[in-house]
């Protein structure tokens, strides 16, 4: 994970993103994958947008996130805390969001970089955008893994049935997680192109710069009724 101060045209904001590609691990670790959200990197991210939140300054998530790590190692380690600490610190930061996906955001990480769920103040997609809880092979793997498992421990394919309804679960993942089926449906707000992506930035900024908020989506508690409370 990537946290920085930047400025675009002028406006201040606090950039949280993705970084993909093989990051070398530590002496004695193993090598981390980009993209997926490891214990120290909640950590990180968790503490930088309480600063950005006390600070004043909207946060630009840029979402190429697959999930947060999974596994025994993961969980000793702590996931489960400094996930819902993440996921915390944004859903209560009282400064605009915005986000940007690049490419994947599926997982429990989608929602943690101010997914949907979260109501961001707006919400912008490359055409490459792909969002989703998850991605089509593991949904297949959450569903038939059991019997795909089994065939192969017996070297036997699968059945026709099998095979062909497997397929069809491939083939609607990779229709319902392209960005137009999203934005067709109003999941977010506009497909951008990389080349105009710093234009739209910019004049979100403007536009959040004069919304006083409070930002927090649909957690705003609506005002107490003094007369149901007399």
């Amino acid at each position: 994970m990537i946290c920085g101060h930047a400025h675009i045209e002028g406006w201040p904001v606090a950039v949280i993103t993705n970084h993909r590609g093989v990051i070398k691990g530590k002496p004695g670790e193993r090598p981390r994958f980009g993209g997926i959200v490891y214990t120290e990197s909640a950590e990180k991210v968790g503490y930088f947008i309480d600063t950005a939140s006390r600070e004043r300054l909207p946060i630009l998530f840029i979402q190429d996130v697959s999930g947060f790590m999974v596994g025994p190692e993961a969980e000793q380690s702590g996931i489960i805390r400094a996930g819902a600490r993440f996921v915390e610190a944004m859903a209560t930061a009282v400064v605009p969001k915005i986000v940007l996906t690049l490419n994947h955001a599926s997982g429990a990480g989608y929602y943690a970089m101010a997914g949907q769920g979260f109501d961001p103040d707006f919400i912008l997609s490359w055409p490459t955008g792909r969002m989703g809880v998850m991605e089509g092979e593991s949904a297949v793997m959450a569903v038939h893994g059991p019997e795909i498992q089994k065939a192969q421990a017996a070297g036997k394919p699968l059945a026709a049935e099998k095979q062909a309804a497997i397929e069809a679960m491939r083939a609607d993942y990779e229709h319902q997680l392209d960005a137009k089926f999203a934005g067709a449906r109003g999941f977010f707000d506009a497909i951008v192109t990389p080349e105009e992506t710093r234009d739209q930035l910019a004049f979100l900024l403007r536009v959040v710069a004069n919304h006083a908020g409070p930002h927090l989506g649909p957690f705003v508690l609506p005002p107490i009724d003094a007369s149901v409370r007399s």
